[in-house]
């Protein structure tokens, strides 16, 4: 299979209702999400005609990884439970900046379906198995040691499910995340996430395509704060002091800074402690025959609150989000560039790559899960969600979106 050739899972819950994905083995990009209602479609993500057009238009849609933002170019000493490292960080932003895992990160290799996963358990790979036929696929990549400066050889397995629905709800896309190391005695950082781009009414083709209407609410506490070049200082500054940033069914395009969003927004303490407190971010390898930690995940109904929504100004639909992760960046694709790339037929655009008709400023609405930014380098984590990794232990990272349709 090539790795620009989409894996297609589709959930059909009426004759008339769909959730269909195109996953892209390359990088494990998510090239469409189609919300199929009473006969009408909407493809709620931004990106490329051609699947091909994602080795250029960077980051839409697909994993990233080995670890999510950015990181000070140069090397940093890590230690976690004794065990230490080193991490060399590889400039390729501006001139003091390593962004989403260095030059070629995760979203820009080749990943592999898996029939056999090593990294979920029996419990886990029977309740996979139990979903609906041709809703769910797991994808495979093994990270050399000394990939983009990082130690240690890193096997990764990435879960994409469609889960059934309930009530008004249509159904959930769920990507489930899980690493581990291979050498013994290694520790490594890692921070995964999906960097999909969301646009709730672009296939309406009805006017200008925009996400500054759509209502968006982040149950979030503080943003981190950041240096002119967007690497952290490991401060948080409370919202109630930022009121643009006060996401409670605010219109993104109301209060909006020039030229738009490129947060961190770090979720209520209460909110993020729940979910690390029934899927915590690290296990301890030996008990992986034995967890079980996405039987609420895949469950159509979950009991976890959503920390983010996101509802259409013109369509019906809204998008709610929960994840185990300590917080989010929410990009408005402040930086995208109309002249550059291109546009979906679906969203009105030709297609064509460079055609002046791609997404520019405030067109997508980006979600990333994802602990806080270069954690690791801040001490005051030490030996909390520090973002690394050691031998005898495993990576579990979750995002759930759940499509509904009448949104108020």
């Amino acid at each position: 299979m090539s790795e620009f050739t989409p894996v297609v899972l589709s959930l059909k819950t009426t004759p008339s209702t769909e959730l269909k994905l195109e996953v892209l083995p390359y990088g494990v990009t998510v090239n469409k999400f189609i919300v199929t209602k009473d006969g009408k479609s909407n493809d709620i993500v931004i990106g490329p005609e051609d699947p091909k057009g994602h080795v250029t238009q960077k980051y839409v849609n697909s994993i990233v990884g080995r670890f999510s933002n950015r990181i000070p170019v140069g090397t940093h000493a890590i230690e976690r439970k004794g065990i230490k490292g080193e991490v060399i960080a590889y400039l390729n932003e501006g001139d003091a900046v390593s962004l989403h895992g260095g030059p070629v990160g995760w979203d820009a290799l080749p990943w592999t379906i898996t029939t056999t996963p090593q990294l979920f358990s029996e419990a886990e790979k029977a309740q996979i198995k139990a979903l609906p036929e041709g809703s769910a696929a797991i994808f495979h990549l093994r990270s050399p040691a000394g990939d983009q400066g990082f130690p240690g050889t890193v096997d990764a397995e990435v879960l994409v499910a469609l889960v059934p629905g309930f009530g008004e709800t249509l159904g959930s896309a769920v990507i489930v995340y899980r690493a581990k190391l291979e050498e013994p005695n290694t520790v490594t950082p890692v921070n995964l996430t999906q960097h999909w781009g969301f646009n709730l009414d672009a296939s309406l083709q009805d006017g200008p395509v925009t996400v500054q209407e759509h209502k968006l609410t982040i149950k979030a506490d503080h943003i981190a704060e950041l240096q002119p070049n967007s690497l952290p200082t490991h401060k948080f500054i409370p919202v109630s002091e930022v009121p643009a940033h006060a996401h409670a069914a605010k219109k993104i395009g109301e209060k909006m800074p020039h030229p738009g969003y490129d947060d961190y927004y770090l979720l209520a303490e209460s909110l993020s402690s729940a979910a690390l407190s029934t899927a915590p971010s690290r296990v301890p390898l030996e008990q992986l025959p034995t967890i079980d930690l996405i039987k609420d995940v895949l469950t159509p109904q979950t009991k976890a609150e959503k920390t983010i929504i996101l509802s259409g100004e013109k369509s019906d639909l809204e998008i709610a989000f929960e994840s185990n992760q300590r917080g989010t960046m929410f990009y408005s694709n402040a930086w995208g560039d109309a002249a550059k790339g291109a546009r979906k037929k679906a969203h009105g655009g030709s297609g064509v790559p460079n055609a002046g008709d791609a997404y520019g400023p405030g067109t997508a609405a980006f979600i990333e899960y994802h602990h806080p930014i270069a954690a690791f380098l801040d001490p005051k984590n030490k030996d909390g969600e520090d973002t690394l990794i050691t031998s005898d232990e495993l990576y579990h990272n979750y995002v759930r979106c759940e499509v509904k349709v009448n949104a108020a």
